[in-house]
Parts: structure tokens; sequence; C-alpha cells
């Protein structure tokens, strides 16, 4: 089993990254799944049709950013052109980036619910939908995704507390292949641990500075990293920040290390209970291409 990898499109190598996909195919991977950044929607219809048995899909896509007809419209395209290998993962994204668009938003299960259901009545005369994936973190969202959906996307999860989490799936959902179960997990290979390191705690500077992911990492017993880190934030500490990303925290909730290191930590998530960890790719020499190449080095 090989882990599914985040895929997005850089403005001047999208064409790269379709090829990119069609290696990644190739080498055997569980999935390419693509962030809101770079169009994650369009790339999937370019990867229906560049691609011919790997599964895909959007993790995620900001569901304020479109009318839920306009998705739907979408979603079902690409279902019929790869059917059965689309999932269309949607969440409310994060208070500053819907600030960014002048989003006015409500409680977020409500507003899940309500897309959910609009987009099911849009899809009648566009054709069939595909699963719909919500993106979760806390205990509400959870529930709400096996209430409504076909599967639970989580984004930095710690793998200590995702007992806890999936307890809120039924054990049929747990198990069953039709339902998805996914994290997005940030990844560096490299045989300088403490340089892989270094880029994790970069990548997740911006996650551990919002207040939803602050309080779900308290809730996964990290309490004293949160507090930490809402110290230097109120100081304006970047280093601070940094610092208060102990190691244990960060070996709970990243892959970093050499290629053994991460093998085994995707082995670990997958004993977890996640069905199909999404490794999101970083390097400490290059970008996102490089970092690919590194992960499939990894798992060759």
């Amino acid at each position: 089993m090989k882990p599914a990898i985040s895929l997005a499109a850089i403005p001047g190598r999208r064409r790269q990254t379709l090829d990119v996909a069609v290696e990644i195919e190739r080498r055997g991977f569980a999935g390419l799944y693509c962030p809101s950044f770079g169009d994650g929607l369009g790339l999937c219809e370019a990867l229906a049709l560049v691609t011919r048995s790997i599964a895909f899909g959007t993790s995620i896509v900001n569901l304020y950013t479109r009318h839920p007809q306009e998705f739907a419209k979408t979603a079902c395209l690409i279902h019929e052109l790869a059917p059965g290998r689309f999932r269309f993962g949607i969440g409310v994204s994060h208070a500053p980036v819907n600030a960014h668009y002048g989003v006015k938003t409500g409680k977020p299960t409500d507003d899940v619910r309500r897309f959910v259901s609009d987009l099911r009545k849009a899809a009648q005369g566009n054709g069939d939908l595909p699963p719909v994936v919500l993106a979760t973190l806390r205990a509400p969202m959870v529930r709400l995704a096996a209430e409504i959906a076909e599967g639970a996307v989580w984004a930095n999860a710690a793998r200590s507390h995702m007992g806890a989490s999936l307890a809120h799936l039924s054990a049929e959902q747990r198990s069953a292949e039709g339902f998805f179960v996914g994290n997005m997990i940030p990844a560096c290979v490299s045989q300088d641990r403490a340089a892989a390191a270094a880029v994790m705690r970069k990548t997740l500077r911006s996650y551990a500075a919002l207040p939803n992911y602050q309080n779900y990492w308290i809730e996964a017993g990290y309490e004293e990293e949160m507090r930490a880190v809402q110290r230097a934030i109120a100081a304006h500490d970047a280093e601070g920040v940094a610092r208060a990303m102990s190691d244990r925290w960060l070996g709970e909730v990243t892959l970093f290390g050499s290629a053994a290191e991460v093998r085994e930590g995707f082995e670990a998530w997958v004993a977890a209970g996640v069905k199909t960890p999404i490794l999101v790719p970083s390097s400490t020499s290059g970008g996102q291409m490089k970092a690919i190449e590194e992960l499939l080095a990894a798992f060759a």
C-alpha cells in the first residue's frame, strides 16, 4: 500500500503537474487530492482526462466561493468523465481566507448542511454527483459527515487523537471501502532530520495561528504547546511560535526524516484508522516538484 499525494497546479507548471500526476498513477499511489489554491477543482477536471485508474478529488474546495448550482455542474461533469474515481471534498475553509473574499459565514455545521442539500438539489438535470467528502476536524463536523456525506477528511490531525475522532463514525463507516477516511499530513523526506523538522514547523506556522486548530490540538492533548503558541503570537514573536511546536507534537501531526521513517509513519497512520493518508509534500531543498520526487523515491 502507498499513500495518496496532495497535488497543486502552480502557475507556469500546470502542464508539468499533469505529467507528474500520470507518473504518480503509474507508480501505484493511492490517490491525488487537490487543495483549493491553484484551482483544485479545475485541476481535477484535467486529471479526469489524463489519468485512467487513480482515485482523485478536491481536498478541499471552499464552499463559499461558488454557488452550489455551479459546483454541482462541475462535480457532475468530472464524475461522468471519471466514474468511480472522483471525490468532491468540501469545507468552510478558515476565517482569514473568508475575510479576504469578503464572505459572511454562519455556524459551520449549518452552512455545510445547507450547502450539501442545495448541491444535491442542483445536481438534478446535470447528472450524478460524486461522493461528497466533508472537511472535518472536531467532533461536530465529524458527526455531520457521518450523517450526510460519503466521507471525512482531516488536515493536520494528531495521530494520537484519531481514535477519539473516528469514534464519531459508525463501525461500518470506519471499515467500509465506500466511506472515505483521509487525512492531509505534511511530509518531508530528508536525511537531515533537523532541517526537515524546521520545514514542518514553517509549514504549520499559519495553522497554529488559527483558533479552531489551537482548540483542536488542545483537545488532542497538546495544551502546553498551544498556550505557548498563543503567548508567542500575542508577543508578535514568530520564532517563539516555532519553539512552541514541540518535537512530541510535530511527530504526531507531520511525517519527516529519512525515507524509512516517513514510510514507518505512514504505516502508523493506517494503523490508526486513516484509510487514505494524503501526504502533503515539502522539501528541504526545493519546491513541490522536488518534494514529490523525494516522496516517489521513498515509496519506490
